[in-house]
């Protein structure tokens, strides 16, 4: 999913141009609106639905979405419209796997839109393949019908749906699930895994026709491969004092600071490089945690130090005062920007490195969406 998922992340990008100019000129017609209604008018996102065949013939594919997973997203943490850096949120979808419901048309919602991108990665990790039927048709009609997609015009809403079987299958017409994607200025990508022809046979390149997508065709079984830099061990080991900053609190801080763990291992388990990606996106704005760090929740505006409970805080904060609190929360911040700050400027020098090894552009889905991504970004004015 150098693949896959880049391609994702970059066609996320592109198509959020135009919303630049369009985001302002929201901002003043709502002026006169109640605040909680402008804050959510003028929140900008890119929302991604992933729809991924998970058969027995795409152990590939969900290994490239795995590995992946954190390219994508430091792809589009460097996505800016104007001065402003957009929110983020994932959703995931399988479909083709016999294991699910066949009255739902074997799919499952996986993951509804979220900006944790930890519970991101847990989910990704969780998927396993089964042989079944793919209805190409029924998964797109179902993501429409159940996400959140808003209704803020400036947001950029896409679907991937990657497979390799006929775009043709089971009751529901692909032809009218793009169509109902586009009138709801969703944007469908397709992303066959397989030879380009035989994909635009069975119907593949239609269906992003017709939801104005863009058509891919990828290797789903090549390996993903990594270039290392004489900068990974200085980055990994600095998310190890990234992760001293956090303070867990509430009934979830202790499970999720676990889970932060457990995605760091999962991710080093593709290889060091991986690890790093993942560091990398944790040093980003899209790595947010304000359900269950103090840290990330000092920051939201409906926070207040006088409602936290003493049986909520952790050990280290236990019996302590409200400015005792807010100094060592405070210290933290400070000690995380700093560590963000050095990951950042060290993955700057990291990206030029890579840029110079790699040669190995061929079949590979994150170029062929950069290309598409950037025709479309002439019209957007979209930066990154």
């Amino acid at each position: 999913m150098k693949t896959i998922l880049k391609s994702i992340v970059i066609g996320v990008l592109m198509i959020t141009c135009l919303s630049c100019n369009a985001n302002n000129k929201s901002k003043k017609a709502n002026v006169a609106l109640a605040e909680t209604e402008e804050r959510e008018t003028n929140r900008q996102f890119i929302k991604v639905a992933l729809l991924l065949d998970t058969s027995n013939s795409m152990d590939g594919l969900i290994d490239q979405a795995k590995a992946q997973l954190w390219d994508i997203v430091n792809e589009l943490s460097y996505a800016k419209c104007g001065d402003e850096k957009p929110n983020l949120e994932i959703a995931l979808y399988e479909y083709g796997n016999d294991n699910l419901n066949s009255r739902e048309g074997y799919i499952r919602q996986v993951l509804a839109f979220s900006n944790d991108l930890d519970e991101i990665s847990k989910q990704l990790f969780s998927l396993t393949t089964n042989g079944g039927n793919e209805y190409c048709g029924q998964v797109i009609e179902t993501s429409l019908n159940q996400l959140n997609w808003g209704k803020n015009q400036d947001d950029l809403k896409l679907i991937f749906i990657a497979g390799n079987e006929p775009f043709t299958q089971g009751q529901i017409s692909y032809k009218e699930a793009a169509k109902h994607a586009h009138k709801n200025d969703v944007t469908v990508n397709t992303i066959f895994c397989g030879d380009y022809e035989q994909g635009i046979s069975i119907y593949w390149k239609d269906g992003a026709d017709l939801a104005h997508g863009d058509y891919m065709a990828i290797n789903h079984n090549k390996a993903t491969t990594y270039v290392a830099t004489p900068y990974d061990d200085q980055i990994l080991k600095l998310n190890q004092k990234l992760n001293k900053t956090y303070v867990a609190y509430g009934r979830a801080g202790e499970s999720k600071i676990m889970q932060q763990a457990q995605e760091d291992t999962n991710a080093m388990g593709y290889s060091s490089a991986n690890a790093v990606s993942r560091t990398v996106s944790k040093s980003s704005h899209l790595y947010k945690n304000s359900t269950w760090d103090l840290v990330d929740a000092e920051k939201e505006k409906d926070f207040k130090y006088e409602e936290l409970d003493d049986e909520d805080l952790p050990k280290e904060l236990k019996g302590k005062n409200e400015s005792e609190i807010k100094a060592y929360v405070t210290k933290k911040r400070e000690e995380r920007e700093t560590i963000q700050n050095d990951i950042q400027t060290l993955n700057e020098k990291r990206r030029k490195f890579i840029a110079e090894q790699e040669n190995d552009t061929d079949n590979r889905l994150e170029n062929a969406m950069i290309k598409a991504i950037k025709t479309q970004a002439k019209e957007k004015k979209y930066k990154w």
